[in-house]
């Protein structure tokens, strides 16, 4: 990226507060998605944690159970009201924490979210607490084999039972070259509401983003998986899945 394309960059990611329970949070927005044409927040949690559901952790946004939902809600009515914006595509992802608060979230904001994308971060334990969206939502997870953070164990995908839908289709991910994991890609296709279940096994994979950078030691985080850009598989699975299916 050239000098001047990284300011554009940095220049149209712009910063925005909102006022949530007496707090006032932060985000940035950029529409990329430029060539694409949506739009991208980036909202920060509290000292970079987000209140995902679980019930033993140290951080202050689960210690003085901080209503990240009411957050994340708050957040897309404030750009609804300035943009555009398509009710039926209305998206979630984010890595290891925001990969368990991307399923917390779909959960209590079932009826505004089409989908979801879970990066190396799985379902808060215990889930019987919380997960009862109203309205299925599509899903997507992206999880290594050997994330030293967020053990892969396999099991039964809660998703794919609460949308409903046919009997999983399962597509081998070949392995080609160093840094290139392979694994399996699971489909539950035919869920309700033209809602769709994916989960990709990355063989070997760490906890990290696949074809993003390897931000720590392979050594503390295990290693990126190179077989694909995780940003765009993420995209192309969220164009193909607006909320209640169809075009």
């Amino acid at each position: 990226m050239t000098a001047s394309a990284a300011a554009a960059a940095e220049q149209a990611l712009v910063p925005h507060t909102l006022e949530v329970d007496g707090i006032t949070r932060s985000y940035h927005l950029h529409a990329l998605a430029d060539r694409e044409g949506f739009l991208v927040a980036f909202p920060e949690g509290i000292e970079k944690n987000w209140n995902d559901g679980r019930e033993f952790t140290s951080s202050r946004a689960h210690r003085d159970h901080v209503d990240d939902v009411a957050f994340v809600a708050a957040l897309v009515d404030a750009i609804g009201r300035a943009h555009a914006v398509d009710p039926r595509r209305v998206y979630a992802t984010g890595i290891s924490n925001g990969g368990i608060f991307s399923h917390y979230l779909a959960a209590h904001l079932s009826a505004r979210l089409a989908a979801i994308a879970p990066v190396v971060g799985g379902i808060a334990d215990p889930p019987e607490a919380w997960l009862r969206p109203e309205q299925p939502v599509s899903v997507l997870m992206l999880q290594g084999t050997r994330d030293p953070l967020v053990p892969y164990h396999g099991g039964a995908v809660a998703w794919a039972a609460l949308n409903g839908g046919r009997e999983p289709v399962r597509e081998p991910l070949p392995a080609d070259g160093k840094d290139r994991c392979g694994g399996l890609r699971t489909i539950y296709p035919g869920g309700r509401d033209g809602s769709e279940v994916t989960l990709v096994r990355l063989d070997g994979g760490g906890h990290t983003w696949p074809g993003g950078a390897q931000y720590l030691p392979e050594l503390l985080i295990g290693r990126v998986c190179r077989d694909f850009d995780a940003t765009a598989l993420i995209w192309d699975f969220f164009k193909a899945h607006p909320k209640g299916g169809g075009p």
